[in-house]
């Protein structure tokens, strides 16, 4: 049986998919570097949204180099 991947993740998922601290996340969000969305009363961090922040993590890394 194959497990289908998830595309929404919890803040936290989403923390430990980028390799940094929940609160790091929660600042990201705040600044509107990562979005996420809204499901009902959760907030969620689609996995395109993780693929955007980390590509805007590497265009500020070669900006700065």
């Amino acid at each position: 049986m194959v497990v289908p991947e998830r595309r929404l993740h919890r803040i936290e998922e989403a923390a430990e998919l980028l390799g940094v601290g929940r609160s790091t996340t929660y600042e990201e969000i705040r600044l509107g570097r990562l979005r996420t969305v809204r499901v009902g009363t959760r907030r969620l961090v689609p996995t395109e949204y993780v693929d955007e922040y980390v590509e805007l993590l590497k265009r500020e890394a070669q900006a700065a180099a």
